[in-house]
């Protein structure tokens, strides 16, 4: 037997993102014939995405392999692991397999996009395993700031990798039973090959608070606030944090309103499948708010993180067709912006404070991922031979790497790869063995992936320098310049400010016409290539402004 050990063959590990970000998780796993996919997730756009919505995966490399994929496997309902899922599952359909209520969020996307009927769907149970291809994947009970998240075991015949998915470590949770600590023991006992790890807190030192501790937060402020309209938002999968809430409100007589359309879905979801517990008659209509005094409701909305269409954003601009600030309103922010959103966050928050509201964003949140110590705990129970930061930028891998090394991990068994990197594993080696397409494709609209770097360049272009429409009318044969140049300005100059720079435009247009056609030259794309580089150089010379320049040449008899 000792002989063969060097047959076996490598598992693959391909990340097709969430590495050297927040957000888009999805990694395949790849052995022979067979492909798991962990995670669907999408990101939101970076602000020099200009008018994109949503960034998914590119799963070009899933395409080309179709009939290996077996299956998606979904540690929790996040968007980050859930979000792109009605997208790729148009190119490709597969079984999704999670836990219940991570399975109901995922079917109320499914919905919206018909895609219910043709999609396969299983619930799995903490402890029990499912096999897809020569893939055996045991779901572990772990604790996030969802309910019903999983960690994976993964068994492959190179060996046992253990993912983490996002994860904490909460003795106290609101929902459900702790971490199952003791199975990551006993999977270090049996031998892990890999253990993949978020890597979303890994800066912070000790641990991360118990979710219960934002209880006695709402607890004291309900106390502070009783004469005061509440508004709290949070993140619409947060359901401990909404199920607290609700405790706090019916411990002081409060009706609850909940408003904001993912909020509806998620809290409907969960309570219908008894995520949460929701005593009778508490929950009011928007519409019955009127029939109460402010004292008496507490309204549970999306925006927190200052996103311009959900609701309380909504509400702070004076553009929220049902409900408006009032001075004395007691607002929380439930969250901490994520990286790169305080600009909004913070926006929102004098907003509502111009209105005389009272804004607390002090001690109302506690993160739902591990810190410094909690990870150490899995390290120690898991004893892995390599090590591969997962979940986090740049920074957040190598400070993973670094502390994996502290824990007794080597040097070269510890890495930090890219998203598109084919990572290969075995027990005698571990090394970087190719690169696949995982660089995001944009979604606008409806439109998916027709937006790509060049039309984000030219609209960067237009969004900083505008555009100049340059018209012009030929007669066919001759070449006579029978109309034109006239010259169209947007967002460049204003006409009526600067006809001065506007008619000498012109003039600089003329000559390069005149100038193609005395030799002639009636090449309409060398006549449009002499209109911009001779306006372009005009222009910079007058403004130092570089618009977009768009000549059109027509034709008439």
């Amino acid at each position: 037997m000792k002989e063969n050990l060097t047959d076996v063959k490598g598992v693959k590990i391909i990340p097709l993102g969430g590495l050297e970000q927040i957000g888009m998780n999805i990694t395949a796993f790849e052995y022979e014939d067979s492909i798991i996919v962990v995670d669907c997730g999408l990101s939101f756009p970076e602000d020099d995405m200009l008018g994109i919505d949503l960034v998914i995966p590119d799963v070009t490399y899933l395409k080309d392999n179709i009939s290996k994929v077996k299956g998606f496997v979904i540690t929790h309902g996040h968007e980050d692991h859930i979000g792109a899922l009605p997208y790729i599952l148009r190119d490709i359909n597969v079984p999704i397999y999670a836990t219940k209520l991570t399975i109901g969020i995922i079917e109320n996307k499914l919905k919206e996009h018909n895609l219910l009927k043709t999609t396969k769907r299983k619930v799995i149970k903490y402890g029990q395993s499912i096999n897809l291809g020569c893939f055996r994947i045991e779901f572990i009970r772990s604790n996030h700031s969802i309910a019903d998240a999983a960690a994976l075991a993964i068994f492959t015949p190179a060996g046992i990798i253990v993912h983490t998915g996002d994860f904490k470590v909460d003795y106290t949770p609101v929902f459900g039973s702790t971490i199952d600590l003791q199975r990551f023991g006993e999977l270090g006992k049996k031998g892990v090959l890999a253990l993949m790890c978020d890597s979303t807190n890994v800066e912070r030192p000790g641990y991360t608070p118990s979710e219960k501790t934002v209880g006695k937060t709402f607890d004291n402020i309900f106390a502070e606030s009783i004469r005061s309209r509440i508004i709290v938002a949070t993140f619409a999968s947060n359901v401990d944090r909404v199920q607290q809430i609700i405790n706090s409100a019916e411990k002081y007589g409060r009706k609850v309103v909940i408003e904001g359309r993912s909020m509806v879905n998620i809290i409907t979801t969960a309570s219908e499948l008894g995520y949460i517990n929701m005593p009778n008659n508490i929950m009011i209509d928007i519409e019955q708010m009127k029939n109460y005094p402010d004292e008496k409701i507490v309204l549970i909305t999306t925006g927190s993180q200052g996103e311009a269409m959900a609701a309380l954003p909504r509400m702070a601009a004076s553009i929220h067709k049902k409900i408006s600030i009032k001075p004395g309103d007691t607002v929380i922010f439930s969250s901490t912006p994520i990286p790169g959103n305080e600009k909004p966050v913070f926006k929102v928050i004098n907003d509502l404070s111009m209105k005389g509201a009272k804004v607390i964003f002090q001690d109302t949140h506690v993160s739902g991922h591990a810190c410094q110590e909690e990870i150490k705990l899995i390290y120690a129970l898991t004893k892995p031979k390599y090590a591969i930061p997962v979940h986090g930028e740049y920074r957040h891998l190598m400070k993973h790497a670094e502390l994996a090394q502290n824990m007794g991990i080597p040097k070269e068994n510890t890495f930090i790869i890219s998203s598109g990197d084919v990572l290969e594993v075995s027990d005698q080696k571990a090394g970087v063995v190719g690169k696949v397409p995982a660089q995001g494709i944009f979604v606008d609209g409806l439109g998916v992936g027709d937006v790509g770097n060049i039309v984000l360049r030219d609209r960067q272009h237009l969004s900083e320098n505008g555009l100049l429409i340059v018209v012009v009318t030929l007669e066919k044969y001759t070449n006579q310049i029978l109309s034109g140049p006239d010259i169209v300005s947007r967002g460049f100059v204003y006409v009526r400010e600067s006809e001065n720079l506007m008619d000498e435009a012109r003039i600089v247009v003329s000559d390069a016409l005149d100038k193609c056609l005395s030799k002639n030259n009636a090449d309409w794309g060398k006549m449009k290539n002499e209109i911009k580089d001779s306006l372009s150089d005009y222009l910079w010379k007058k403004t130092k402004r570089n618009p977009m320049i768009l000549p059109i040449i027509m034709e008439v008899n």
